[in-house]
């Protein structure tokens, strides 16, 4: 009898912490994209928070030796690519200690068309704390964050999130 109370409290106790670690993370949901000015891995140049005004944005903190995070940069150049003519935008942000060179090779090796910037301590704790890799942020028009996504996102995840934040399509007449 004791056993199966026991065996009872467990699961709840389990579905609880999953509940919790499922959520849509930290307290920085819900509040507005800090600004930064971080260099480009393109060419060194800043760019600032400022190029992404009124647009939709999905920022994603990555690093080169991250398994999750290039098993997530197919879909992200697939969303970029089907997506950044209508005001969508993916923003990379590499954690990597190895440079821009290193950051670049890898990049050119993946066919990576969105911008990627060289991130650093600032702007992970501007972010709220990005706790590990890969990390994105869901960013509306108006610099809200919307939601954060804590490791790897399984395809079809940030599409179905982001598509929220369009227009409707219009309903053709018959």
């Amino acid at each position: 009898m004791k056993q199966s109370n026991l065996f009872q409290n467990i699961l709840i106790l389990m579905a609880l912490l999953l509940v919790f670690i499922c959520s849509d993370t930290p307290a920085i949901a819900a509040s507005k994209m800090p600004e930064f000015a971080l260099p480009s891995v393109e060419d060194g140049e800043l760019v600032t928070s400022k190029t992404f005004k009124g647009k939709i944005i999905l920022i994603n903190f990555f690093a080169t030796w991250c398994g999750p995070c290039r098993m997530e940069i197919p879909e992200l150049i697939e969303l970029y690519t089907k997506y950044g003519k209508q005001d969508f935008v993916v923003v990379g942000l590499s954690i990597d200690m190895g440079g821009r060179k290193t950051v670049k090779k890898f990049l050119e090796k993946l066919s990576v068309t969105y911008p990627v910037l060289m991130a650093d301590s600032k702007i992970t704790d501007a972010f709220g704390g990005v706790p590990g890799i890969p990390f994105s942020f869901l960013i509306d028009r108006s610099g809200n964050i919307i939601k954060a996504y804590p490791g790897y996102i399984p395809p079809g995840v940030f599409q179905h999130d982001m598509e929220k934040l369009f227009p409707p399509a219009p309903v053709p007449k018959p």
